[in-house]
Order: structure tokens, then sequence, then C-alpha cells
């Protein structure tokens, strides 16, 4: 019994089908495993923080990964349970107040806590939305995280109500533009900001299923 020519000598189609076929397993995976090893190994910098005794290379002759991930989660935990009292709290507003007080220092300070305190306070709206907003023209539509609304001088200066939106780029989100947009040229997506992310991250080749109906924010 001869065995199929097409398997053993495949023609050029085949051969790019196959290549283009191992390339997707293999790409997702590489890239999954590339960023866990970076945060992992950024995260494993905070075992510099302990006395050299008590890390791995001083009682085991080998460096663990994975326990500065360890390390700085049960950092973050205790940090949470210390500012979670009374006293904590008054700690933590001395700390404040301190770097408030250093010049420089404090813009920095104040800008990033704003921000932190307002993607992960869970009374905030921040990056809870995705929304279609028409950049970099009118005509052209594309997907943004709805930040907020404009206040302040800004919300004075603009006539009628306004939306403050981050539009990330392609393929790498973590970069993009802060635009102010009339409400009324945006639209409200039904897709979750995971399915968004996902979508700009594949430049549209991954599209999120359909939900139902969009309509206006």
């Amino acid at each position: 019994m001869h065995s199929a020519p097409g398997f053993f000598f495949p023609t050029p189609v085949r051969v790019k089908k196959y290549l283009i076929t191992g390339l997707l397993i293999w790409i997702p995976l590489v890239i999954t495993i590339w960023v866990l090893k970076l945060v992992v190994d950024t995260l494993d910098k905070s075992l510099l923080l302990m006395p050299p005794a008590l890390r791995t290379e001083a009682w085991l002759g080998i460096h663990v990964p994975g326990l500065g991930v360890l390390l700085t989660l049960l950092i973050v935990f205790a940090s949470g349970v210390l500012a979670a009292n009374f006293i904590g709290e008054r700690l933590v507003r001395i700390w404040h107040d301190l770097m408030h007080r250093i010049p420089f220092v404090s813009s920095i300070y104040s800008s990033v806590k704003q921000v932190s305190d307002t993607l992960f306070s869970g009374s905030g709206q921040a990056f809870r939305k995705a929304i279609l907003v028409q950049w970099p023209h009118k005509g052209t539509w594309t997907i943004g995280f709805l930040t907020g609304a404009p206040g302040g001088e800004v919300a004075a200066r603009l006539p009628g109500e306004h939306l403050s939106v981050y539009v990330p780029t392609t393929p790498n989100p973590t970069g993009g533009y802060f635009v102010i947009v009339p409400r009324a040229d945006t639209i409200e997506l039904e897709m979750t900001v995971d399915q968004a992310l996902t979508y700009v991250i594949s430049m549209g080749a991954v599209p999120p299923p359909t939900n139902g109906r969009s309509g206006k924010i």
C-alpha cells in the first residue's frame, strides 16, 4: 500500500499552510510565556528587599523563580490590611502629606495617585465601558474606552456635553491618545472591555461575538 505522496512531498501551497498553522500554534504560546517571564523577573527583584541570609541562594544554593511574585503579593496584601485600620489610615495620611510637600515629587505623586484611584476604585467608571468614537477625523471610527467626563475649566469652555476617551493604539494598547469628544458623536458598545481589547490587539482580525444591539450612550 502506497502512502499518499502529498504528505511526504507537500506542494508549495501545503508547505505555506503548514507553516502558517505552526505559527498560529507557537506565536501565542511564546508571547504568553515571554510576558509571564517578564512579569516574574520584574517582581523577583523584590527579593532584594530581603536580607541576604533569607534569600534562597543562601540556604538552597539556587535562585527559585517566582518567590518574588509571592513576596510582592504578600507585601501588597499586608499593606492593604495595615491601611484598613485606624492606625494604618493615619500612617498613610502622614505619608501622603509628606509626599505632597516634596517639590517636583509632589506633582508626579499626585498625578499618579489620582490616576490609580480612578482606575482601581470600585465606584469609578474608568475603562469600564467600550465605545465607538470618530477618530482621527469625522467618518473614521475606532474603539475607545470611556475614562469619564471633562471637568473644571475644560468643561466650562466646551459647549454641550462631552466625554473623556482613551483611544488605544494597535497592536500595543498600552500606548494611545486621550481625546475629548461630544457625547452625541459616540456609540456605546455592549462588548466587554476584554473583548474590545482583543479586537484592538488583533487589529480587527478577531471580532467579538454579537451580543445584541448597540446604541447611543
